[in-house]
């Protein structure tokens, strides 16, 4: 896992104790680089800005969801690896979010080690 540390992260949730939750997070497995949104409007906007290396996005959020950002993302960009992190964890609801680009996908609540593998699978580390 030594190169998850130079990553840059885009973390959208509208939930300020889940930015909390996974900055936290991605500290402990040694990453800083660490950019926050609180919708996908917001994602969209700091996705061009500071061109992340991952997004960690949740689905259900205001202005645009999680589902609307990673396809505004995908129409710019199709190798970005996003993870969809949110409390949507039924089978359709799954395909429909892999089906629209996610390159994972972890149900909340979730633990640290979790959010390590899911980054370690898609990254190779």
């Amino acid at each position: 896992m030594e190169n998850i540390k130079n990553l840059k992260v885009l973390v959208a949730d509208d939930s300020k104790t889940m930015l909390r939750i996974i900055s936290n997070t991605l500290k402990r497995l040694g990453i800083n680089d660490i950019v926050l949104a609180e919708d996908g409007l917001e994602g969209v906007e700091k996705y061009r800005q500071e061109k992340p290396d991952i997004i960690l996005t949740d689905w259900n959020m205001p202005e645009m969801n999680g589902l609307e950002f990673v396809k505004a993302v995908r129409r710019d960009n199709k190798d970005i690896p996003i993870v969809m992190i949110t409390t949507e964890g039924g089978r359709v609801e799954v395909i429909t979010a892999l089906k629209a680009g996610v390159n994972n996908y972890i149900v909340k609540p979730f633990t640290p080690q979790i959010l390590k593998e899911k980054l370690s699978a898609i990254l190779g580390y």
